[in-house]
């Protein structure tokens, strides 16, 4: 999987990692059991502090996309259970980016057409719960 950080952007580095990875593991990019690369190997890799990386590896544990273990790594988890808050999240963030989508002119019929772009190729992406 390829990361895109965006070093002049105002969102830390460590909450782009955190997305990126997120969103390799939705649309497939990132397989459920992969071993990520080891927090130095990463932090190398993207030129950025290994403190960076282990931030970011920390708060995707928290939210359990990834598990961590001393001896094998970090890896995607193949076991998701929906937090009790992430309807109230979700809603959040789709008002902002609702928000913004209609104020840049982009119609009802539009976004719903791109969510459901990006929901379909997400779900069928060895999703654990669609099997």
């Amino acid at each position: 999987m390829i990361m895109k950080l965006d070093y002049n952007s105002d969102i830390p580095i460590y909450v782009q990692l955190r997305n990126q990875i997120i969103i390799g593991i939705g649309v497939g990019g990132l397989a459920y059991g992969e071993r990520l690369p080891t927090v130095r190997q990463l932090a190398d890799d993207l030129g950025v502090n290994a403190m960076t990386v282990n931030k970011a590896y920390a708060i995707l544990k928290n939210e359990g996309f990834i598990s961590i273990d001393r001896r094998h790594g970090a890896k995607v988890n193949t076991i998701w259970n929906k937090q009790a808050n992430f309807d109230q999240k979700l809603e959040h963030e789709l008002k902002l980016v609702i928000s913004e989508a209609s104020l840049r002119g982009v119609s009802r019929e539009e976004f719903m057409q791109i969510c459901s772009n990006i929901f379909t190729a997400a779900a069928s992406k060895h999703h654990p719960l669609s099997e």
